[in-house]
């Protein structure tokens, strides 16, 4: 039964004016001494659990740690943590602190490390040994930055966090903090520009909530175990995965090491995970490495959301016939994120369909002058800053930090814009079309890479593909892939010849004739963000460098 018309039209924000995220995600369920808050385990087997009691009472210890070294509300904290019960801990005692957490992924270099630092001017910063290195190279340069609090590490000049938290009161008084208040400092990488710091308030989790319980299948229910690999330094690990599973009260799984599929696929059967959100790369890598699971694993999960790139039809079949799970596919982004998705058990989802928008938001495509596209018609995915009641929507950032020119230009009007095309059918399901740069033109067509990606990707001998143009004198542009191989592919000239020829033919019998790659370039790996996006603009770059090379 299709429930979404009820679900969207019946739906209203209810933000209290009064709100801060340590409150809903740790304080009401702390006197439940038995409840679990995180299952921890590293790469070599070392295992933990932390309950919300000890949650909040490690949390208040670090909050007076926090006040004792002069960090304001509104200061800026650096959580330059992995996978860990303590970055949990550092979260919750900044947000009661009344202090606006930073986080930044441990494979951050110290380049990035600085801009972040100097630019937010956050005045501590909290590492283990994985971020300690980098850190300490460029501390210097970061006048703003008075305090280094170090877990299971030492060095000259830093603070020793288990010192520092056994002589900390475990009784704190919470900061009060309104909805609107600042909360959260996360900078995008984006595709062109230095990152932009952007800036979340409390309210933005209750923003979050909507998608949240929809793409996973009305999250919570009993028993439900949460896991996801995504970074929690991350939009996609923090707002997608940690908060609002501690906002429900239910156990997540931290895990810090390398992602593998058969890593995944242990940790959903040991910990008897119920639902998870996987990137489409982890996916694919899933599907590739262990094509039937449940003939090896005892599998408990009902919800699987997935966002960052089109999941493509393949997988989604994979989904269905091997895991019985219909994929939810979700789209957001750190600006206003958890926006438009499935739900697969209220609306049945259209495979290759980025969804429909979540209840609370008022989501459209727009053109080049800020007005709803036709169906059918590609155009910029934009939410406005009011729903359809007429109430705000409490999802948005509040600004771009330091930055009030890129605030501005990302509105139109009350529309918010996103940078990532799509159209939109007569059922109002929205189709992911790429980056607004990732588009591109071939001898006088649009192309769209993520289109011929899935193509590629359902092929036997593929097991992740990346589309760019490469430059040409005749016809603008042509169409490139750069081809990951699934392992045992046989490899020589003669092998590679046959297998580009044969890949291309499966292009053009799938596709439009001009979509099919002219050239095929095989590689041992993509390069990615630390959130595992693509990065397609690398590879162009590429192209065009070596084109100019060429000339």
């Amino acid at each position: 039964m299709d429930q979404y018309d009820t679900l969207y039209r019946e739906f209203r924000w209810q933000v209290p004016a009064a709100f801060n995220i340590a409150a809903v995600c740790c304080s009401r369920w702390a006197s439940d001494n038995g409840r679990i808050a995180i299952h921890y385990e590293d790469e070599s087997g070392r295992t933990s659990t932390l309950t919300y009691a000890a949650l909040e009472m490690e949390a208040n210890r670090l909050s007076n740690i926090l006040r004792r070294l002069g960090v304001a509300p509104g200061a800026r904290v650096a959580i330059v943590l992995p996978q860990r019960p303590e970055t949990a801990i550092a979260h919750i005692a900044c947000y009661q602190a009344g202090a606006v957490a930073m986080p930044m992924s441990i494979l951050f270099g110290p380049d990035a490390l600085q801009y972040r630092l100097q630019d937010s001017e956050a005045v501590i910063a909290i590492v283990d040994q994985a971020g300690l290195a980098d850190l300490t190279e460029i501390r210097a340069t970061c006048p703003a930055l008075k305090h280094v609090l170090a877990i299971d590490c030492v060095a000259p000049g830093v603070l020793d966090w288990q010192t520092e938290m056994v002589s900390a009161d475990q009784h704190f008084v919470p900061h009060p903090t309104l909805a609107t208040d600042p909360a959260i400092l996360i900078y995008t990488s984006g595709t062109t520009g230095a990152p932009k710091g952007a800036l979340l308030p409390h309210s933005a989790v209750i923003g979050n909530l909507t998608g949240f319980v929809a793409s996973q299948n009305w999250f919570p229910q009993d028993g439900d175990v949460f896991w996801s690999p995504a970074d929690w330094a991350w939009t996609g690990g923090l707002m997608d995965a940690l908060l609002p599973t501690l906002y429900f009260g239910k156990p997540i799984l931290g895990y810090r090491g390398r992602f593998s599929a058969e890593t995944a696929f242990r940790l959903l059967e040991k910990y008897g995970v119920t639902n998870t959100f996987l990137f489409p790369t982890a996916l694919k890598m899933m599907m590739k490495a262990v094509p039937a699971p449940r003939e090896q694993f005892t599998l408990k999960l009902r919800a699987i959301m997935s966002a960052g790139e089109a999941v493509g039809d393949a997988v989604f079949d994979w989904g269905q016939t091997a895991l019985g799970i219909t994929i939810n596919e979700m789209f957001g982004q750190t600006e206003m994120n958890y926006i438009v998705g499935n739900s697969a058990q209220k609306w049945p989802a259209k495979p290759g369909s980025m969804g429909r928008p979540y209840p609370g938001h008022r989501v459209a495509v727009i053109d080049d002058e800020g007005q709803p596209a036709a169906i059918g018609q590609v155009g910029e995915v934009a939410v406005n800053r009011y729903d359809v009641h007429g109430d705000r929507d409490p999802v948005f950032f509040l600004e771009y930090w330091n930055n009030p020119q890129a605030t501005q230009t990302k509105y139109s009007g009350d529309w918010c814009r996103t940078g990532d095309l799509a159209s939109v059918d007569a059922d109002g399901y929205l189709w992911y079309q790429g980056r607004a740069d990732d588009m591109f033109k071939a001898a006088g067509y649009r192309i769209g890479p993520s289109e011929i990606e899935n193509c590629l990707v359902k092929h036997r001998a593929v097991a992740n593909a990346a589309v760019v143009p490469k430059p040409d004198a005749e016809r603008g542009n042509i169409i490139k892939a750069f081809i990951v191989l699934t392992p045992g592919v046989k490899r020589n000239r003669a092998a590679d010849d046959k297998l580009i020829a044969e890949l291309q033919n499966h292009v053009r019998g799938k596709l439009a004739p001009y979509e099919y790659p002219k050239e095929i370039e095989f590689v041992d790996e993509l390069p990615m963000t630390t959130t595992g996006k693509l990065q397609r603009r690398v590879l162009r770059l590429l192209e065009q460098e070596r084109a100019k090379g060429a000339g």
